[in-house]
């Protein structure tokens, strides 16, 4: 690799961070310059041996930015609090309203690229469609303050008059796949249902609530994470070499295009274990029950008309990967 750019990453002691990290990795690069809040010093030391990058807690590098301290060729933008069940705005405004508008505001001033993360929470209960189109910004319904939080970002960032060179915002649909154990109760369903199978022999899905959707049979866009890391660097290429049109700068969907239902994922994950399925139906807690999305589908013909034409990965073929090589492993974290 000839004269390596500088690349900023967000979010990076996170899931999809970390994913991404590793890949760029793998592809030679190492001049990267890794933000989050990495905690004790035990896990910054380890993770600055596996990725030989540099890591900067997320304040230093906002004052680094504000004082004009480093040189970046491109911001990929991925830092976020995600928990959907986190219902202070006020701690999603902070994190992913005033900090993603820290990273616009920067790379306008300095012109260079950016790549951030938006949410496929910001559609709610898809009463307008999963059309990644600016017009219906101001009519979307998110069910919960960080969609409301990402779609704010998102219609602020369209209202901007100074705006970097090149940039897209990522609507980000259901993301699974290595390193997600440390989300907890955000965890995907797989993953809780490998660790399910595994303690009790079942897996336990959400009843539905509605009429029209049997149990079981809630249907979202699953994307396996590795194919969402291969499009932010088919993205990132094309604008380090210039190459992205400028025309096509704005939001973007990213799952498959394909809705799947949580019974498909149990029944995979047991699949993938050469296990018959056992799986039980139990009530949704009551405070999800009204903010829950029945249906996600994403429209990827936006994606697909801006040149990205590789497949993605089957859900069959993504659970059995992340189980088999990743989580019976244990591998990731």
């Amino acid at each position: 690799m000839l004269k390596q750019p500088t690349i900023a990453i967000t979010g990076t002691a996170g899931f999809i961070g970390s994913v991404f990290v590793q890949f760029l990795n793998e592809q030679g690069y190492t001049n990267l310059l890794l933000v989050d809040d990495f905690g004790v010093e035990e896990k910054r030391k380890n993770w600055e041996q596996k990725t030989y990058a540099k890591l900067i807690e997320r304040q230093a590098f906002l004052a680094q930015l504000e004082n004009d301290e480093l040189s970046i060729d491109i911001i990929i933008h991925l830092g976020a609090r995600t928990d959907t069940t986190e219902f202070n705005y006020a701690v999603h405004e902070e994190l992913n309203v005033e900090y993603s508008k820290a990273m616009w505001d920067y790379a306008s001033k300095k012109q260079i690229p950016l790549i951030y993360a938006s949410s496929a929470a910001t559609y709610g209960a898809g009463e307008h469609g999963y059309e990644d189109s600016h017009s219906i910004l101001d009519k979307l319904q998110p069910l919960n303050p960080y969609g409301i939080s990402k779609n704010e970002f998102d219609k602020w960032a369209l209202q901007q008059t100074s705006a970097p060179t090149l940039w897209t915002g990522l609507k980000f649909f259901n993301v699974y796949g290595p390193n997600e154990g440390h989300k907890a109760r955000m965890a995907s369903v797989i993953f809780h249902s490998f660790n399910q199978i595994k303690e009790t022999g079942l897996v336990k899905l959400f009843k539905s609530h509605r009429p029209d959707f049997k149990d079981g049979e809630q249907l979202r866009d699953f994307i396996y994470v590795k194919d969402l890391v291969s499009v932010i660097y088919w993205m990132m290429l094309q604008m380090l070499a210039s190459t992205w049109d400028s025309k096509n700068n704005g939001l973007y969907n990213l799952g498959t295009g394909k809705a799947r239902s949580f019974y498909d994922l149990a029944t995979n994950t047991f699949t993938a274990q050469g296990l018959v399925p056992n799986i039980e139906f139990i009530d949704m807690p009551i405070d999800i029950r009204d903010k829950y999305q029945y249906f996600t589908e994403a429209n990827m013909s936006k994606l697909r008309a801006a040149g990205y034409d590789k497949a993605f990965t089957s859900l069959e073929d993504g659970v059995s990967d992340y189980v088999k090589n990743y989580l019976l492993p244990a591998k990731g974290y």
